[in-house]
């Protein structure tokens, strides 16, 4: 294939050291997003964290006061208050009409306002026409930031052959390790390996230093089941190329085991990370803390808690929602209550944030209180989606209390909500719970009849759910729905955890029943079997026939 490169000229034109740290240091994955997979009725995970844009950087750093209403008057203002069918570039040539000069932070001001305010498509537009006019009239001096930044928004409007043909006609001088890290950046968003790759082999060729994060997104790429076997080759590559792993690599890598509840994995990145003298953040603590919740080695998470505490800047509201996660987990009542004070006095408090505090509370037995939560969302936010009515239903359902989580349910549909598959589940188990056998086994199968795609099947509210009901029909002796129900732990390999296998144990004591492979296929899984485990299979051995 040809790739159409020049011959590269001298750089004249070195990339600053703020261009350097904005554009290289992609920042690490805010601490809100491990909460998927862990711990969410929002039946959404992901094997993948989010990688923030460079934009975000620049924009971020040199946009203080984002988050306010803008004066009317500002360029931000005028940018905001457009109609689809007026110019971005007209409300730009205005401005300087009128005698304002245009700044490259006003430029990224205006685009990161447009986000804050959710128009996504639209500041992706708004990029690229007023970074289009920027290069072309020039209004201050570029860099060779404006040219990445151009670069990328064209990726993402018209795709990656235009954003190589521009790369192309870009001056030689602005052709330098920057360009190519966002070239190679934006052919990964694509999910183009093989062409990353190739302009990975030209800047070796170049001399040019590869980003940390171009690794990280790589890694993201393969972190599936089917392609992890490719990851150690990554590693192996990335320091072939002197590039040493950064925070944020870890965390990647971390929250990938956490994902496949590999907790000698996870144990195994983290003591790497700690050979490798990365320092760890929030999110690293995070990660490990939660991963070791869902594992039930609550010793172990309180420590990493306790991290978190130690580590925390400042108030954030990603940082709380994983504490009030971790409070409920733990059971601590006390901590809940202080975290989610703390959150009230946010400025603003976001609907995720109300639904996590429900769910936390429900998990400490915390019935009254999250009720309370629940009716100040009511109140506050209005009640539009299922997440919201799920999560109270979640904190009934766990509690037995069927009768209160009908109600809720009754009030859901004439919301005009539709009941999804975790609803369902929550449902059964809440009928169970009231020794409504028949109900239940009625509503677990109307919950069958809803999509269920493998995002939502490996989510931890239907797992920790799942396994509720299992303990339930484990309890009663009723192997077959136990075994049925096992079934969908061993394709998501929740099964790993020794607590599981041991669930079903207690199906095969209480139903008499031995079965003579049943060590070797929980080891063979992965799982670990401990004192308890060895104490049911002698049970179970005095059921040989």
């Amino acid at each position: 294939m040809k790739w159409g490169f020049s011959t590269p000229r001298p750089l004249h034109h070195r990339p600053s050291a703020r261009a350097m740290q904005l554009l290289f240091r992609r920042p690490p994955l805010r601490l809100h997003s491990i909460c998927g997979t862990f711990a969410r009725s929002f039946i959404t995970t992901s094997a993948a964290l989010p990688v923030l844009s460079e934009f975000d950087v620049l924009a971020q750093e040199e946009a203080a006061g984002h988050g306010e209403e803008q004066p009317r008057g500002s360029l931000s203002s005028r940018v905001e208050r457009l109609r689809k069918d007026e110019s971005v570039v007209f409300a730009f040539q205005k401005w300087m009409g009128e005698g304002s000069s245009v700044h490259r932070g006003e430029i990224f001001h205006a685009i990161n306002r447009l986000r804050k305010l959710k128009m996504n498509r639209r500041a992706l537009e708004v990029s690229w026409l007023v970074m289009e006019w920027v290069v072309r009239e020039r209004p201050y001096k570029l860099s060779e930031l404006d040219y990445s930044y151009l670069l990328e928004f064209t990726t993402k409007i018209h795709g990656i052959s235009q954003a190589e043909s521009l790369f192309l006609r870009i001056p030689h001088n602005y052709q330098n390790v920057l360009l190519y890290n966002n070239l190679v950046m934006a052919c990964l968003d694509k999910g183009l390996i093989r062409l990353s790759l190739a302009y990975m082999r030209k800047m070796r060729e170049l001399d040019f230093s590869i980003s940390p994060y171009v690794y990280n997104r790589l890694i993201l790429l393969h972190s599936s089941s089917g392609r992890k076997k490719t990851i150690p080759k990554i590693l192996i590559q990335m320091k072939a190329d002197g590039v040493s792993p950064h925070v944020s690599t870890y965390n990647i890598l971390l929250k990938i085991e956490a994902d496949e509840h590999n907790v000698e994995g996870l144990s195994k990145v983290f003591n790497d990370m700690k050979r490798a003298k990365v320092e760890p953040n929030e999110i690293t603590y995070g990660i490990l803390a939660i991963a070791h919740a869902v594992a039930r080695l609550y010793t172990i998470s309180e420590t990493y808690v306790e991290a978190i505490e130690r580590s925390r800047i400042g108030t954030n509201w990603s940082t709380l929602d994983v504490l009030l996660i971790l409070y409920g987990y733990l059971g601590k009542e006390e901590e809940l209550q202080r975290t989610w004070k703390c959150v009230k006095e946010l400025p603003h408090v976001r609907t995720k944030s109300f639904i996590l505090a429900i769910e936390a509370f429900g998990r400490a037995s915390s019935v009254d209180m999250a009720e309370e939560i629940f009716a100040e969302m009511k109140s506050v936010k209005q009640l539009k989606t299922i997440k919201q009515f799920n999560s109270i239903i979640s904190v009934y359902c766990r509690n037995g209390l069927v009768d209160k989580a009908s109600e809720v349910f009754k009030e859901m549909e004439a919301n005009g909500c539709r009941p999804n598959a975790i609803t369902y589940r929550h449902l059964a188990l809440g009928c169970l719970k009231a020794g409504l056998l028949d109900e239940a086994l009625k509503t677990m199968n109307l919950g069958k009849n809803e999509d269920l795609i493998f995002r939502v099947r490996r989510s931890t509210p239907w797992l920790e759910t799942t396994h509720m009901l299992l303990e339930v029909f484990a309890d009663m002796g009723d192997l077959e729905t136990a075994k049925s129900l096992f079934k969908e732990f061993k394709e998501t390999k929740y099964c790993r955890y020794t607590f599981v296998y041991n669930t079903l144990l207690r199906a095969y004591v209480k139903a008499r029943v031995y079965d003579s492979e049943i060590l070797r296929q929980m080891i063979l899984a992965g799982a670990s079997p401990d004192a308890e485990t060895y104490s049911l299979v002698r049970f179970i051995e005095q059921y040989k026939s």
